[in-house]
């Protein structure tokens, strides 16, 4: 590499990061490093650390300045990022298992690139893959990032790129390698603390200690962290009071404390003009008490009505706590000239938190449990029946009996996770000839393993019996009947009835991968443009997954969510190879023309074997500009959870378009057979889910070209010192894609069809309407389709008299996203959908100002606006959204009504001291603000929880945070 000035930089233009790169310590550490490097997206390693790969390298000044406690928080903010789980998500509970065979990762983080979700983004550390997170509800294809400290981070590459020549499965739409600290001196100690300023909540503290030493033979690196994030609870955040802030509770759920029952009173007592037709849905008024805890029929009973829907929302946290402790150890040590053994282990352990209003009670044929909840039967016998007739689920007159028993608390989740991670090997030099080649051999043995515990969840079949026959519930000495229709507000659910009725649920999780790999890379010839590249390798992988739930929940018995457990595993033999070879060098319009080419063989134990090929290019024209190409195939074989993964209940806000006014129903529902009465009970409707073992790989196309221009006329411009320009383009096509269609979709296009469309394939209803089953498993789709470019600057200014500037532009644009499955082709360009959004445009902007020991930073972050349906199952009633009002883009058709979320611009901002040497140790102390203008996120009215999207915008408020970093060599 050239230590001439002009061409550092355009060294450094090729790896601008998408945001907040860090210019200056990247441009010095490339005009001094002058050995062969290996840089993710290539095995080859070479002098020029650039290539015709799009790679983005990021720094611990950059991460330092983002104010963040983990990668995750970080790398979610990139332009080029999609929606991906996070701490934001309180996902337990009736979320239950979602449809991709991982379930819930509670506690988790993730990162999604280009939209393509996390589980088509393989994450490494030091190059070497990193083992799947473990949920303790399934087994998930991604990567828990939290496993990964922050304080062992050198830098991070994110390869924007398809690489499954290079790594294998999963690299889909790119890659993500962590860097971690090596050749280190010295110790560094830093402290940080933070909270939401107007609250006083979500406080985190975080606590890391580094050290190492490292000479010509050897080096030692060691770090320990603490990481402690506190809780935001929903009834503190205006956004996340309501079900949908402005409409009361009208959102809510049927399950009150109170109770809905709605059953045949034909042959029952006397109405009260309370069951027209005889059929009762009916409720008790909010706050009543009753002689006894027992209400009369029909003396203290109401018509069931939108309005007694309870609210749920404030038992629900917007951020879930979190605390994080991790050790590491690395080293290296010269055996000989040319061979140095290595090795690093890693133990992180986490504890977290979900929590969610106290668990509702469904009962009755149209309950839809999959449990024995469905098979109710509340006896005449039963002291606290009030209605002098037995009630039977399968006897045809139990259709929906639900309550929630405020008395047994809120559904409290928590975990345990703790991973290990081991790798050791061999790195060496040889030479044929006078051909130098360098060479590794590695084993990777990793862990990961959780538990969930379940707190304030119900025995189904204690229920069951306590509301059965009294002569069944005597015999039996543990037995105790059971006040289901007394309220809340009363008691009606006495300490004995609660220690019978509530469970404490254990449900556990491990991953296990084990790996083998050998790699040579090297010069084999010197061409006349320069040697050629050469690398090639082997690698034999076995991965091991499974989840064990509660045997309550594997039996049918508990509340919620039945599952069955998972195990699963496979193995995989790879070959690749890889070659880059220089064609034309210092000549007029061609400084440097390369191309390079790879190919990778896959044989896996479960999805047999496939072969994948990549090409690129790369056209140094001069100084000022490169053009760079590549063209990629790639391929993800179906993980663990996806092929093994039992079938499982997933409740999804779902909206019935067949749902009416009470009084009639939407035309196209007729040909089902649906009565005219029908209304959906509940915003949230139970699909089946599950793994799917006849899934094929998924395929892909990638394109990806673009040009880095450093004019060297812009050095003459007036405050300039240097301007680059970064642009890329995208294309990406993902064949047999592995997921299920959108249950939302899938069931609005079976009613438009009619019931013989394929669509309508396993959606079944009872007599009354309701949905019982929903076939959602895993399905190779039709493709995932998306287009976009990145556009990025960097305009560092001369010095001025009032310090140093540079400012960084990035900018990602999504131009085209669509799925194409069973329903057709859905557009989700610049669309909210699924607690998710594809923002045609994000972008932020960095000022960084340094000025003898002070420094600074301001971050503007952009989310361009998204459009959301604004239809749910109240559509046709004076309480649907259009009618309420709050839809911008109201329609006739209520259920073609849209909403938009409006653009939102976030402001953060860093000051840093440097305050020299105290107690030995160099010292800085950083203060920063973020969302510095309190930015409330937009109101996102088909989002399932907390008014907001989580997995997009930020948390709602202010975030003030101190930083301490002392260091001593």
């Amino acid at each position: 590499m050239s230590s001439h000035p002009k061409k550092s930089a355009w060294w450094l233009a090729l790896a601008l990061p998408l945001v907040a790169p860090a210019v200056q310590a990247a441009e010095a550490e490339n005009e001094t490093e002058l050995d062969k490097v290996e840089v993710t997206g290539s095995r080859i390693k070479r002098i020029q650390i650039e290539g015709a790969n799009p790679v983005v390298s990021i720094g611990r000044t950059d991460i330092d300045r983002a104010g963040v406690s983990s990668i995750s928080e970080f790398l979610q903010q990139l332009t080029a990022s999609g929606s991906a789980l996070n701490t934001k998500f309180n996902s337990s509970g009736n979320f239950g298992f979602p449809p991709d065979g991982g379930g819930v990762g509670a506690g988790s983080a993730q990162v999604d690139l280009r939209h393509l979700d996390a589980k088509r983004a393989l994450v490494l550390v030091d190059g070497k893959r990193w083992v799947n997170e473990s949920s303790a509800s399934g087994v998930s294809s991604a990567v828990d990032l939290n496993t990964i400290p922050l304080s062992i981070v050198d830098r991070i590459e994110v390869l924007l790129d398809g690489a499954s020549t290079v790594y294998g499965t999963d690299a889909i739409a790119g890659v993500v390698n962590v860097i971690t600290r090596k050749d280190f001196n010295g110790m560094d100690a830093r402290a940080t603390v933070g909270a939401y300023t107007e609250t006083g909540d979500g406080d985190s503290e975080t606590y890391e200690v580094s050290m190492g030493k490292s000479d010509a033979k050897s080096s030692l690196f060691f770090s320990l962290a603490y990481n402690d994030v506190g809780t935001i609870a929903a009834a503190d955040r205006d956004i996340s009071q309501e079900p949908v802030p402005g409409t009361g509770v009208t959102r809510g759920s049927s399950a009150t404390p109170q109770g809905r029952f709605v059953f045949d009173n034909t042959g029952g007592f006397a109405d009260g003009g309370l069951c027209p037709g005889n059929i009762c849905d009916i409720t008790t008024p909010q706050g009543a008490t009753f002689p006894a805890n027992i209400p009369s029929f029909p003396t203290n009973f109401i018509p069931f009505s939108n309005a007694e829907r309870f609210n749920f929302q404030p038992y629900n946290l917007v951020l879930t706590p979190s605390e994080r402790t991790s050790a590491f150890l690395q080293g290296t040590y010269e055996l000989s000239d040319g061979i140095t053994f290595y090795g690093k282990f890693l133990y992180n352990t986490r504890s977290s938190r979900n929590q969610a209003a106290p668990e509702p009670i469904f009962l009755g044929s149209d309950a839809g449990n999959g449990n024995v909840g469905d098979h109710v039967v509340f006896d005449a016998t039963n002291p606290y029946n009030p209605f002098g007739i037995t009630l039977s689920a399968d006897g045809g007159n139990a259709f929906f009996l639900t309550r929630r028993p405020l008395e047994g608390g809120p559904r409290v989740y928590t975990q345990d996770v703790n991973t290990f991670y081991f790798n050791s090997g061999f790195t060496g030099a040889f030479a044929i000839g006078d051909t130098p080649w360098d060479w590794d051999l590695n084993y990777i043995y990793s862990r990961n393993q959780a538990l969930q515990e379940t707190h304030g969840t119900y025995n189904m079949a204690h229920i069951v019996r306590g509301v059965g026959p009294l002569a069944a519930c005597t015999s039996d000495p543990s037995c105790v009947p059971i006040n289901f229709f007394g309220g809340a507000a009363g008691g009606s659910l006495t300490p004995d009835m609660l220690d019978y009725m509530l469970a404490v649920l254990h449900d556990t999780s491990e991953q296990e991968m084990r790996s083998y790999s050998a790699n040579v890379s090297g010069n084999p010839l010197d061409l006349p443009a320069g040697p050629l590249g050469l690398a090639f390798g082997f690698e034999h992988r076995e991965q091991v997954g499974s989840y064990t739930p509660d045997h309550l929940s594997s039996s049918g018995e508990a509340n919620g969510v039945p599952s069955q457990p998972t195990s699963g595993r496979f193995s995989v033999d790879e070959f690749y190879g890889e070659v880059v070879v220089p064609l034309v060098a210092d000549a007029a319009f061609a400084e440097l023309i390369e191309v390079e080419a790879s190919g990778r063989f896959s044989d896996y134990s479960t999805s047999g074997s496939t072969s994948t090929f990549k090409f690129g290019g790369r056209w140094q024209v001069n100084d000022d500009f490169l053009f760079r190409a590549t063209l990629a195939q790639g391929f993800r074989a179906p993980s663990v959870g996806e092929l093994f993964g039992s079938q499982a209940r997933f409740d999804a806000a779902i909206s019935d378009p067949c749902s009416g006014t009470g009084t009639a129903i939407p035309a196209e529902c007729v040909p089902f057979g649906i009565p005219a009465t029908y209304q959906q009970p509940n915003p949230q409707i139970s699909v089946l889910t599950g793994g799917n073992p006849t899934l094929a790989p998924e395929e892909s196309d990638s394109l990806t070209w673009g040009f880095v221009y450093q004019p060297g006329w812009a050095e003459g411009l007036p405050l300039t010192d240097r301007l680059e320009l970064d642009v890329n383009f995208y294309d990406f096509t993902v064949d047999g894609a592995i997921q299920a269609i959108d249950a939302q979709t899938q069931l609005d296009e079976c009613v438009a069809a009619g019931p013989t469309s394929p669509l309508c394939a396993g959606i079944d209803r009872n007599i009354n309407g309701v949905i019982t089953s929903f076939n959602n498993t895993l399905l190779n789709i039709g493709a995932i389709d998306t287009t976009g470019w990145d556009l990025n600057l960097v305009w560092r200014l001369e010095e001025t008299a009032v310090g140093n500037f540079v400012v960084t532009w990035a900018n990602s644009f999504v131009t085209d996203f669509s799925t194409t499955d069973l329903t057709g082709v859905t557009e989700l360009t610049g669309i909210e959908r699924t607690d998710s959004a594809i923002p045609e445009w994000t972008s932020s902007m960095i000022i960084d100002w340094s000025q003898a020991a002070w420094s600074g930073a301001w971050t503007m972050r952009l989310i361009d606006g998204v459009t959301e349906s604004c239809s749910d199952f109240l559509d046709g009633t004076p309480d649907s959204l259009t009618a309420l009002g709050l839809c911008s883009d109201p329609a006739v058709v209520e259920a073609d009504s849209t909403n938009r979320l409006g653009t939102t611009v976030y402001h953060d901002v860093q000051l840093a001291y440097d305050m020299g040497e105290i107690g030995g140790m160099d010292t800085t102390f950083k203060w920063g603000v973020n969302n510095l203008f309190d930015k409330a996120p937009p109101l996102c009215l088909s989002c399932s929880l907390n008014g907001y999207d989580a997995s997009t915008y930020d948390v709602p408020g202010r975030y003030m945070y101190v930083a301490i970093v002392g260091r001593f060599d």
